[in-house]
C-alpha cells in the first residue's frame, strides 16, 4: 500500500509538472510578442481611436473640447481647398505608383541575372532608400532650384532657356515624381528580386525547350508568378503615395499655390499650424477609409495574390 501511495503521488506530481510546462509553452510565445503588441497598442491603436473621437469634436489641442457631431465632415466635404489637395494626392499616386512599379520591376529583372558587377549595381540602386525623405527633398531642391539649382546652372551655361522647375505647377509635379522614383526604386527592386528568386528554374528551362522568347517567357511565366509580390508592391506604393509628406514638403513646400500640397501636409497644417485638431482628425479618418477601401478592393480583385 505504501508503495502504491508513493507511486500515485509521484505520478500526480509528474502530471502537475507537465501541466505547468504546458502552460509555460502556451504563454511563452505571447510573452515574446507582448513588447510589440504594447508598442502597437500605445502608438497605433490608441491614437487612432483618439483621432476618431476628435473628428467629432472642436478640439484645438489645448483647451477642453465639446462634441459637434458631423460638423467637421460637413465642412470638409464643402471645402474646395480640401478637394484640391485630395485630387493632388490622387494625381501624385497615379503618376508615382505605375512608374515606380515598372522601373523597379525592370531593374529587378536585369539584376537577377548573372552579370558582372551585379552586387555593385544593386547597392547603387538601393542606396537612396537609406536616405531620409527630408534629405532627398533638399538634395533634389539643389538640383532643380529655380535660381540656384545645378540643372538651371547647366542650362544657363549652354545658353538654353531657363525652366521654372519648382515654381511652375507642371514642372514642380514632375520634380517630385522624379525624386520619388529615385528614392523608392531600390526598396521595391529588392522585393521584386526576392519574388523572382522564388520562381522555380524548371519553368524557364521548359520555356526554353519550347522555344519561347524573352518577352513570351516574361509575360507567360515571370509576371503571372510574381502576382503575390506585385500585389504587395502595389499596395505598399499606394499607401506610401497617399501618406507622402516629408519629401514633397522639403522639395516644393507644397507650392506653387498648393499645386503640390498633398493631403498629409494639409492635415499637418490644419492640426498643428492652425490648431484645428478636430478638423484635421476628420481628414485623417477620411484618408484611412479611402486607403482601407482601396486596399480591400485591390486585394479582392487580385484574389489575395493567389496564382489563380
Amino acid at each position: 500500500m505504501v508503495v502504491e501511495k508513493q507511486t500515485m503521488s509521484m505520478s500526480s506530481t509528474k502530471i502537475q509538472s507537465l501541466k505547468k510546462d504546458k502552460r509555460k509553452r502556451f504563454w511563452a510565445p505571447y510573452l515574446f510578442v507582448l513588447p510589440n503588441l504594447l508598442i502597437f497598442l500605445i502608438f497605433i491603436i490608441i491614437p487612432a481611436i483618439m483621432g476618431l473621437v476628435y473628428s467629432f469634436t472642436n478640439y484645438n489641442g489645448v483647451s477642453k473640447f465639446s462634441f459637434i457631431g458631423l460638423e467637421n465632415y460637413t465642412r470638409l466635404f464643402a471645402s474646395e481647398e480640401f478637394w484640391k489637395v485630395f485630387l493632388n494626392t490622387i494625381q501624385y499616386a497615379v503618376m508615382v505608383v505605375p512608374l515606380v512599379f515598372a522601373v523597379s520591376l525592370f531593374a529587378a529583372v536585369l539584376l537577377i541575372k548573372e552579370l558582372k558587377g551585379r552586387g555593385f549595381f544593386r547597392a547603387i540602386f538601393y542606396w537612396p532608400t537609406m536616405i531620409s525623405f527630408i534629405i532627398v527633398g533638399l538634395t533634389w531642391k539643389w538640383i532643380f532650384g529655380d535660381s540656384f539649382g545645378i540643372v538651371t546652372y547647366l542650362l544657363e551655361a549652354f545658353h538654353l532657356p531657363a525652366v521654372k522647375w519648382l515654381s511652375d505647377p507642371f514642372f514642380a509635379k514632375a520634380s517630385i515624381v522624379m525624386a520619388t522614383v529615385w528614392s523608392r526604386l531600390g526598396f521595391f527592386m529588392v522585393i521584386f528580386i526576392a519574388g523572382l528568386q522564388s520562381i522555380p528554374a524548371s519553368y524557364y528551362e521548359a520555356a526554353q525547350l519550347d522555344g519561347a522568347g524573352r518577352w513570351q517567357t516574361f509575360w507567360k511565366i515571370t509576371f503571372p508568378l510574381l502576382k503575390p509580390t506585385s500585389l504587395l508592391v502595389f499596395l505598399l506604393l499606394v499607401v506610401e503615395s497617399a501618406k507622402s509628406y516629408p519629401l514633397v514638403f522639403a522639395l516644393t513646400g507644397g507650392g506653387p499655390a498648393k499645386e503640390t500640397t498633398l493631403i498629409v501636409q494639409y492635415i499637418y497644417e490644419n492640426g498643428f499650424t492652425k490648431s484645428d485638431v478636430g478638423y484635421a482628425s476628420a481628414m485623417s479618418v477620411i484618408l484611412f477609409v479611402v486607403i482601407a477601401v482601396f486596399s480591400l478592393i485591390q486585394y479582392k480583385w487580385a484574389k489575395g495574390g493567389s496564382y489563380e
